[in-house]
């Protein structure tokens, strides 16, 4: 099963499996890796929670944006799999939509099912919001809510909540108007709407209208959650993929989604050694085994121009439909490959490619922590080197790397202190990594989970001799020289040798070139910081 600690810290959905792949648990978390270690971690569980813990065997995980995504995509996968643990556990309702029907006037109404031909907006995980965007819509633009057009106006037309098309108040041409107004703002134009609501509420409250004020701020609290994306459940009427490819280094990773009628299914997630092409060459080899939708969203194209688009999309089509000339033949429509730019396609693009960064962060990291036996992920890396140009010169910094990425907020620079008129780099080690982690223990701050020197088994010597002078001599800590790319570890005459272009080894490089980078930087600054004081010493002389 998955090592719960490499879990990412956003939102999702988990799914619980047994020993032979069966999903029998789904759940959604505000916090992947809190809410999943909450099952193995607490004493306070009920019984039939203590059971399924009991069964499992391995566990997957889909991250999107919010909770309420989390939510809409918890609800779907359950109805999918209806997974034995959640028969009893959860409730099985549909979240409700808003829709705007295709009648000749077209109303707007709360409803359940997909069915009746319409626009739909939702779901609404939250009753209260979608009943006060609904009453919301209905005061700005005034749609009917009546079932059958009366023969005489009702109490809506009176107090000024629908134009009344029933008995001719407004025209059909007026009317459309009324409603491509509601649709745009349901889709989630709100900026105008909400301009107006803040400007009438801060209006209300320097009259002290206090309940008017309210009002009108439970309306832009309705609008907000309209305003959330909820891109795990969107309606269509056919089938998706969506395929998004993340670059680390030499290594892709590709993740695919798979959407059936607007649910998603799932994930799937490969890697390759980068070549050119990869997305396409990905797309033929995989879509030669598999359905084919009709409709790929990719994160980046996989094809140089239109003509080369359109060759690809008759490939597919032919292998979807059996045949090339798909129109012709009758068989449905083309396979469309497309790159989004904007709106709910670009969001499950961007959802897509959020998981594969994670993955290849976390794959390499998980490397790191098998190839140098740590105890943990290293998801907290300190670096450290030493720069000097001369006695006068000796500077030392340290970078810090969060999940496989620089964090410049915590780099530190150190001016020597305790060397002073010789060129020691071993000497030097020493005390900025006893000044850095003496600190840490003083301000009882979190450890990192790994600690890179910059140099050979010396340097590696004077580290561990620092830390168990702080008090922290049990941090993982190795050093990387640089002439041959060795690591060298704690109790450990020979160096270890991996493949220079390794993912792992690219990222370990990838952390040294960054200190060394930021200590010369700051050697440099201090020299050019003398120079100029020394001219301008020379210059006041003259002047004198």
């Amino acid at each position: 099963m998955k090592d719960i600690k490499t879990l990412p810290t956003t939102p999702g959905v988990y799914l619980y499996k047994n020993t032979i792949g069966e999903i029998i648990y789904v759940g959604k978390a505000k916090n992947l890796r809190s809410r999943v270690s909450s099952y193995f971690h607490s004493s306070g569980l009920s019984p039939k929670t203590r059971f399924l813990v009991s069964h499992i065997a391995d566990l997957d995980f889909i991250m999107v944006d919010t909770e309420v995504e989390a939510l809409l995509l918890e609800n779907k996968l359950i109805k999918q799999h209806n997974p034995k643990y959640n028969i009893s556990l959860k409730d099985s309702k549909t979240y409700a939509y808003i829709l705007v029907t295709s009648d000749v006037f077209p109303r707007i109404l709360a409803e359940r099912s997909t069915q009746r031909k319409g626009t739909y907006f939702g779901p609404y995980t939250d009753g209260m919001s979608r009943f006060e965007i609904m009453q919301l819509t209905v005061k700005l633009f005034k749609l009917r809510i009546c079932r059958t057009l009366p023969k005489r106006a009702c109490l809506n037309y009176h107090i000024g909540l629908c134009s009344a098309p029933c008995i001719g108040a407004v025209t059909d041409v007026q009317y459309g108007e009324q409603v491509r107004g509601a649709l745009e703002f349901l889709s989630g134009n709100t900026a105008p709407v909400v301009r107006l609501l803040e400007r009438e509420m801060a209006e209300a409250s320097s009259k002290r209208q206090y309940e008017v004020a309210l009002e009108k701020k439970k309306q832009l609290e309705s609008i907000y959650i309209l305003s959330q994306r909820q891109k795990v459940d969107l309606i269509k009427k056919f089938d998706q993929d969506v395929v998004a490819c993340f670059v680390q280094d030499n290594l892709a990773i590709i993740n695919l989604f798979s959407i059936k009628k607007g649910v998603i299914q799932g994930k799937k997630e490969f890697r390759f050694e980068f070549e050119d092409d990869i997305v396409r060459s990905f797309l033929c080899r995989y879509y030669a085994g598999h359905a084919v939708p009709e409709e790929i969203l990719l994160n980046v194209a996989c094809y140089e121009d239109e003509g080369e688009r359109v060759a690809l999309e008759d490939y597919f089509s032919s292998l979807k439909w059996g045949t090339s000339d798909v129109i012709d033949a009758g068989r449905g429509a083309r396979v469309h490959l497309v790159v989004p730019l904007r709106g709910e396609k670009f969001a499950l693009v961007q959802m897509a490619l959020k998981n594969a960064q994670f993955g290849s962060s976390e794959k390499i990291l998980e490397e790191i922590q098998s190839a140098l036996r740590l105890p943990t992920v290293p998801r907290v890396i300190e670096c450290f080197d030493i720069s000097n140009l001369g006695y006068d010169y000796i500077v030392a910094g340290m970078t810090q790397w969060v999940d496989g990425k620089a964090n410049p907020a915590a780099y530190r620079r150190f001016q020597i202190k305790s060397v002073v008129g010789k060129n020691d780099d071993f000497a030097s080690m020493k005390e900025v990594v006893l000044r850095r982690y003496s600190r840490l223990v003083s301000e009882g701050k979190k450890m990192p989970d790994l600690i890179i020197i910059d140099g050979g088994p010396v340097q590696l010597r004077m580290a561990r001799e620092a830390l168990a002078t702080a008090g922290v001599g049990g941090v993982p800590v190795v050093s990387l020289a640089k002439r041959d790319e060795e690591i060298y570890v704690p109790y450990q005459d020979a160096p270890l040798k991996f493949e220079k272009n390794s993912s792992m080894m690219l990222l370990i490089r990838r952390i040294r070139d960054s200190v060394h980078d930021y200590v010369l930087a700051y050697n440099r600054k201090k020299r050019e910081m003398r120079v100029r004081d020394e001219f301008d010493e020379v210059d006041s002389e003259k002047k004198s």
